[in-house]
């Protein structure tokens, strides 16, 4: 028995150990040789003049973002020069965290890069001279691409793989002859037309001299440099609420890309710590996360982004002479003092009621609510939303208000508030896999205790009820807050106003939602994180859209609640709902006036409150959404020209109905961009599918879980959404005949042939343009906001 143990235990010694070898082995970062290329004498092209611009009308709507394939950024001469790298950022298979790869951040040069596995595709490091094509992988993959183009207007081969489940060869320079005979229509740029014969000869040559890059300018004028200055002074002041106070903006700002909007021509920045003063370049800090420690002294510091600009990313903050007022009013005009500065340990990164507990939590709630809808983008569109996973709690369309800061508890109430920031952290600090199951029950049940205590203090404290006094109204003049939240499948957008039919469900945020949520899909969010980090931040989501949830019920009938809870989680979210939520109360009262014939359906119900939510907040609204809830298709826009309100009509019966009624609504992609032309000018349209689902408490299963026949389509005015994922390009006297056709499709194959028609297809010859003219439309319209589209989940009808 003795020996038959000491096997067991010598067979056990040696699988761990032989594990442990290949899991060293595996994990271990491949390194590429760097050598400075030789390059031609005479230059025949300027970088920023010549090349970049081919590259941001052909190659950056794929390589823009952390989800570029190959991490290949080309969005910056930095990125080019990095290369790319055959590890990916969204794993969501991985045990431990992944080494950041931050440009600008976690490498201050291409050799440092080279010893983090990238590989350059400008050069062969060996080769070391101009003129070696080959040696290229840039060169090789534009040229298989321009040797193999696809037949114009033609839908791609099923053998071509793209979107968000397709995983990217990566090929390095050794093994590209391998990946060429293999993927034949695999070139740049991907799965769409081509270069034209003067952009592909152009960087060729470009390439054979040696592909010299050249960062962007920044010239900043007397005007700008002293706004910079000022700022700077501001973050980087010495007293200890001036400085916790700093460290709350940072905390807030650092996904943020900032601008001066009373300065023409102002770049954009973006906030970093750095370990060099104001006056020298700025050397960020590479803290994982906005929260870590930073381990050494440091300055606050404005950064310009020397970049193209994406829409994914391009979260805007402005940056004045009015906002500076304000913050002096809400941070330190008030009598408060730190007693200990906090650290940077656990339970601070995990709590930030308990790190800026010493900050008036009316100031933080307000200074929130000035820029709801920065701050809801920035969850929305940040980092976290991308993939089918981490959307799959939330539903396809639906409002978000909030609670008013002069009524709202945890702000107004010092012993509510010391009795609920206990309760208030947030999970995903830990990336051991082996404690996921223990940390999401701890972290359920402190949120689940807080709505109790929260409940129950809005009992004791409105007898009566909720009223709609109690929704914030944005002071008259803030139109952050009314935002609509619109989901895409695998990324997300929102709007202000309240827009498309009246939705299923309406979110209202307090303050301990709003900062819970921005801190656990911001903040303390890492995209490089292990599988462990990744599913606690999005089962926590969950529980932050069930907490609106039950906020929003405080606000319409008892006896309608319990049909309107279920309507939202059928199915087995019922079975979850025991386990995992707390209860909904079903027997307090509501102090808003409801008639009898209000309360006769779920959907009456939600129109009614509507109706009460327009009046609370009639003059920040974004007006009247005639193009979705206009029933007898009579509304009008007065501002609007006599063309585009002819326009609206056409389009109006598409958003009025569910794919019941106008069954193509259920074919359609996510986002549909529609342009719509007549010679002389244009205008520009987004169709978004909104799909039903049973339910959305799930990660997983999404596909049991949707009710097709009830999706519903939003017609918006303009752009929406970062990733279209097809377009439309319609002569307007062609769009009665488009509009006709979209109503009488009932398959794909006929929502193939209105593709046919009007689609503007990967492989159009006019693919590029249009796409460019989408983005000409923002700068156009709405300059400040304006980046480029990403492609990467363009749809192959």
């Amino acid at each position: 028995m003795q020996l038959l143990s000491r096997r067991a235990t010598w067979r056990i010694a040696s699988v761990t150990l032989l594990l442990t070898v290949l899991v060293i082995a595996c994990s271990a970062v491949q390194t590429y040789p760097h050598a400075e290329p030789v390059v031609a004498t005479h230059q025949s092209f300027d970088y920023q003049r010549d090349i970049r611009p081919i590259l941001e009308t052909r190659c950056m709507a794929c390589h823009g973002c952390y989800d570029a394939p190959c991490q290949l950024k080309l969005t910056s001469a930095e990125g080019i020069e990095r290369g790319a790298s055959k590890k990916q950022v969204y794993d969501g298979t991985r045990i431990d965290d992944a080494e950041p790869t931050r440009l600008g951040i976690d490498a201050d040069s291409t050799e440092a890069w080279r010893q983090k596995g990238f590989f350059s595709v400008l050069h062969d490091a060996n080769a070391g001279a101009a003129q070696q094509l080959d040696g290229s992988l840039l060169y090789r993959m534009i040229e298989l691409g321009h040797r193999n183009p696809f037949p114009a207007d033609s839908t791609l081969p099923e053998a071509i793989k793209i979107g968000t489940k397709h995983t990217f060869s990566c090929p390095s320079p050794g093994t590209f002859d391998d990946y060429a005979e293999e993927n034949p229509h695999g070139g740049m740029p991907y799965a769409t037309s081509g270069l034209s014969d003067e952009e592909f000869a152009t960087l060729s040559r470009w390439i054979s001299e040696g592909a010299v890059t050249a960062p962007q300018p920044w010239n900043p004028s007397a005007q700008e440099q002293a706004s910079i200055e000022r700022w700077e002074t501001f973050f980087n002041q010495r007293g200890a609420r001036e400085q916790l106070v700093s460290r709350y903006l940072f905390e807030h700002l650092f996904i943020a890309h900032l601008h001066f909007p009373d300065i023409a021509g102002s770049s954009f920045y973006e906030l970093v710590r750095s370990a060099t003063p104001p006056g020298q370049p700025a050397e960020p800090l590479a803290t994982v996360r906005p929260n870590d420690d930073p381990g050494q002294p440091f300055y606050y510091r404005l950064r310009p982004l020397r970049e193209t600009l994406v829409e994914k990313t391009h979260i805007t903050y402005a940056l004045d002479a009015q906002r500076m007022d304000r913050w002096q009013e809400l941070f330190l005009q008030n009598d408060w003092a730190v007693a200990t500065p906090p650290g940077y340990a656990y339970a601070e990164r995990s709590n930030p009621f308990i790190t800026f507990t010493a900050i008036p939590a009316r100031a933080r709630y307000q200074f929130m609510l000035d820029s709801a809808e920065y701050f809801v983008r920035s969850f929305i569109r940040g980092p976290v939303c991308r993939g089918q996973i981490a959307t799959d709690v939330i539903r396809d369309q639906f409002w978000t208000v909030f609670e008013d800061p002069q009524q709202e508890a945890y702000v107004n109430d010092p012993l509510y508030r010391s009795l609920t920031t206990p309760l208030l952290g947030l999970p995903g600090q830990d990336s051991d896999l082996s404690a996921l199951g223990a940390a999401w029950l701890e972290y359920s049940s402190k949120r689940n205790q807080y709505l109790t205590l929260r409940h129950d203090y809005y009992v004791e404290r409105k007898p009566v009820g909720a009223d709609m006094a109690e929704i914030w109204d944005g002071d008259g003049h803030n139109r952050d807050a009314l935002l609509t939240i619109f989901r895409h499948h695998d990324s997300a957008s929102v709007r202000r106003g309240l827009w498309g039919q009246v939705p299923e469900t309406i979110w209202v945020m307090d303050y301990p939602l709003l900062e819970r949520t921005y801190y656990e899909l911001v903040v303390n969010f890492n995209v490089f994180g292990s599988l462990s980090h990744q599913a606690q931040t999005r089962l926590y989501f969950d529980l932050i859209r069930n907490g609106a949830e039950h906020n929003f019920l405080r606000f319409v009938p008892a006896q309608a609640r319990k049909a309107l809870y279920e309507q939202w989680y059928q199915g087995h979210a019922l079975l979850k709902d025991r386990i995992a939520y707390a209860d909904v109360s079903l027997d307090t009262p509501v102090a808003i006036r409801y008639t009898e014939e209000d309360t006769r359906s779920n959907p009456a119900v939600m129109a009614a409150f509507t109706r009460q939510l327009m009046a609370r907040a009639d003059t920040v609204d974004s007006g009247p959404d005639t193009l979705n809830r206009c029933p007898q298709n009579t509304c009008q826009r007065p501002e609007l020209s006599d063309q585009q309100r002819h326009i609206d009509q056409l389009l109006r019966p598409l958003g009025q109905g569910t794919a019941a009624s106008v069954p193509v609504i259920a074919l359609l992609p996510e986002v549909s961009f529609m342009r719509i032309h007549d010679g002389k000018q244009r205008w520009v349209y987004t169709l978004v599918h909104n799909r039903a689902h049973s339910n959305v408490a799930f990660m997983f299963g999404e596909d049991a879980r949707l009710q097709p026949e009830r999706d519903t389509l939003t017609l918006m005015r303009g752009t929406l959404g970062s990733y279209p994922n097809f377009s439309f390009d319609i002569p307007l006297q062609q769009l009665p005949d488009f509009v006709a056709s979209l109503r009488a499709t009932r398959d794909e194959a006929g929502l193939g042939a209105v593709a046919a028609r009007w689609g503007v297809r990967r492989t159009s010859p006019h693919f590029w343009d249009i796409m460019a003219d989408f983005r000409r439309y923002v700068e156009e319209t709405d300059p400040s906001q304006a980046g480029l589209f990403d492609i990467n989940r363009y749809q192959n009808l």
